[in-house]
């Protein structure tokens, strides 16, 4: 089987790429096409996981500004990602958030398309995906226009899909509100070798207990809440990850609260594995961040809704706290009994997600429907 692997961009590192990662270890000889790519954002994290692979990019790539401010060129996404040729393959695997779901491919070729999710800021909320990025003025004026166009053209991109993988049953019942279509639930993969419980250690200097965020500094994250309430706690809240909201964040912290950019997975490793819990305030498709604080053996505190409420188990993995406050996540916080936690039942809970488990899942699917295809 002749297969393509396409992804919408690679100019950043979260759980997209790393599903991207295991589709290349199911199908490494698999040429990879995005939109953009910029081989300088992996760097800080001390290899280059895409450095050795054929990487197709479309014209944006060329166009300045294009590889470090990619939100504001949607208009041009759908033409780019549609120029791409797969006349020469069996088998198109897409991975994608937002465009890359919209190639075009010859009757002959099967697409299969694993969906992050329907794009929040066409779909959910067109004015907070304005103010997040922070357009400048005049580009603000004229996204609700543009904004009409990406949702028709999305509805129609999703026709061109033959078989949708999606990494939760929230983000399925997303595709069957906005595109009317039937999606397999694979959740996404957890490096589960990496992430592990701590080895005893002799050490007599224990770190100073601490709790811990990871992610892309992102309005929807909602990181504000976090450190309103640790401000409030006075307790200690490290957070691991850049974004465009950086600067912002750290004007409201207070000293309790430190700021670390990404790390290496064995540095990212050992924040996991001696923190009190990982603080999940945001409402996401599936979050594999919660689960490598499970893999390490850590309870997770979680806004009730999204992904977590399929990942997190209360009272076993984790607690909830019920809305997106400053108030209630103190409250959660303040309720947190981390004796309570078995760190041995929360990492084998975190094995169920493993990143072996996803491989075989997605090579049993794409075969299973290849062969049914041809057939």
């Amino acid at each position: 089987m002749r297969i393509a692997l396409v992804h919408d961009y690679l100019n950043q590192y979260g759980g997209a790429e790393k599903v991207l990662q295991a589709f290349m270890e199911i199908y490494p000889n698999a040429p990879i096409y995005t939109l953009i790519y910029d081989p300088a954002v992996f760097q800080k994290y001390g290899t280059n996981p895409f450095l050795d692979k054929k990487i197709h990019t479309s014209f944006l790539q060329k166009i300045p500004l294009a590889k470090s401010h990619h939100r504001i060129f949607p208009p041009l996404m759908p033409l780019a990602v549609e120029k791409f040729d797969f006349s020469d393959y069996d088998i198109v695997l897409s991975n994608s958030a937002s465009f890359a779901k919209g190639v075009i491919t010859n009757p002959e070729t099967l697409h299969i398309s694993y969906c992050l999710t329907p794009p929040r800021y066409a779909w959910d909320d067109c004015h907070k995906y304005i103010e997040e990025f922070g357009f400048p003025s005049i580009i603000k004026k004229f996204v609700p226009f543009f904004m009409n166009y990406i949702r028709l053209w999305d509805k129609e991109a999703a026709l061109r899909v033959d078989k949708f993988i999606c990494d939760s049953h929230f983000v399925e019942q997303r595709i069957k509100k906005y595109y009317k279509r039937k999606a397999k639930v694979i959740y996404p993969p957890v490096e589960t070798k990496v992430f592990r419980i701590a080895k005893p250690t002799n050490k007599s200097k224990k770190e100073e207990p601490y709790f811990l965020m990871v992610g892309r500094l992102l309005t929807y994250k909602r990181f504000d809440i976090a450190i309103e309430a640790f401000n409030k706690l006075g307790l200690p809240l490290k957070i691991i990850g850049s974004g465009p909201k950086r600067k912002e964040l750290g004007k409201i912290a207070k000293n309790n609260v430190q700021f670390l950019r990404e790390l290496q997975n064995d540095k990212l490793n050992y924040y996991y594995q001696n923190c009190q819990a990982l603080i999940f305030p945001q409402e996401e498709d599936f979050g594999i961040v919660a689960l490598e604080a499970m893999a390490c053996g850590k309870p997770v505190i979680a806004y009730r809704g999204g992904g977590a409420l399929e990942s997190v188990k209360e009272g076993k993995t984790g607690i909830f706290f019920n809305e997106q406050t400053v108030d209630s996540l103190v409250k959660a916080v303040r309720n947190f009994q981390p004796e309570k936690f078995d760190s041995q039942k929360i990492r084998r809970h975190a094995l169920k997600f493993s990143k072996e488990r996803f491989k075989k899942q997605i090579k049993d699917f794409v075969e299973k429907n290849y062969y049914d295809y041809r057939h």
